[in-house]
């Protein structure tokens, strides 16, 4: 069996033009043919922490569903920024909000998905911060989230906001860190910033970069996305 997995990091809905234009993010997300999605800035980052993006226009114009999950705010469509769609009908079979150390406040959200076919997997969709010395500690936190999920397997998916590639992910030995590709600025990317790590039995099949023309300018990142396989597998011990 496989899932495609995706991220994207929507800035709040507004294009490398300037212009806030949900529209155009949701035309991004449904190119993208994801089983599960994971969002990052869905929310404004002031006062209430108000959607950007509406949850009444993902259920209008896209096929995903957003279940039961907990939010920053009283408006707010996601946790610290983040939310996660399923494709309509997939069983959700819980969710955890996570804060995670660091200087700023950031959050990630692990969500135990159950597809039409083999066992379940816990995603963990995060945002993670601006210093490497966070990024280190919020990795530590991610990472023992996703040795908990065992006998499952688990992924993380998300902007790791990680410029290079042979550090900060050095808290995650017996992961898998994959970076499909160039995903930021979105005009001309060369900064692998959004990424995929996956637990010991998931296997990744195939990765890519969403760049088309729409992608470069709705948002300031493209997004990614993963065809995972080996769901059906019971994960080894990490």
């Amino acid at each position: 069996m496989t899932l495609r997995i995706a991220s994207y990091n929507l800035h709040k809905c507004v294009g490398s033009d300037g212009r806030r234009d949900p529209e155009r993010i949701i035309a991004v997300i449904n190119a993208l043919q994801a089983d599960v999605i994971a969002l990052q800035e869905v929310d404004r980052r002031m006062g209430t922490r108000p959607a950007a993006l509406a949850q009444k226009l993902i259920e209008a114009e896209t096929d995903f569903e957003r279940h039961d999950m907990p939010r920053t705010g009283p408006d707010s469509l996601g946790w610290h920024g983040q939310v996660v769609l399923v494709r309509r009908g997939t069983r959700v079979l819980g969710v955890e909000a996570i804060t995670l150390p660091g200087l700023e406040p950031r959050g990630a959200l692990a969500v135990k998905i159950a597809p039409d076919s083999g066992g379940p997997f816990t995603l963990v969709g995060a945002h993670l911060g601006l210093r490497r010395t966070d990024r280190r500690a919020q990795w530590t936190r991610i990472a023992q989230l996703m040795r908990d999920a065992h006998p499952h397997p688990a992924l993380a998916i998300g902007d790791f906001n990680e410029w290079r590639n042979e550090r900060g992910f050095e808290t995650l030995t017996g992961f898998h860190v994959h970076a499909p590709g160039a995903s930021y600025p979105a005009r001309a990317p060369f900064g692998r910033l959004d990424r995929v790590v996956t637990a010991p039995g998931l296997r990744v099949v195939r990765t890519g970069v969403l760049d088309t023309p729409l992608a470069r300018v709705a948002s300031d990142h493209l997004p990614i996305w993963a065809d995972i396989g080996g769901i059906v597998a019971r994960a080894q011990p990490i």
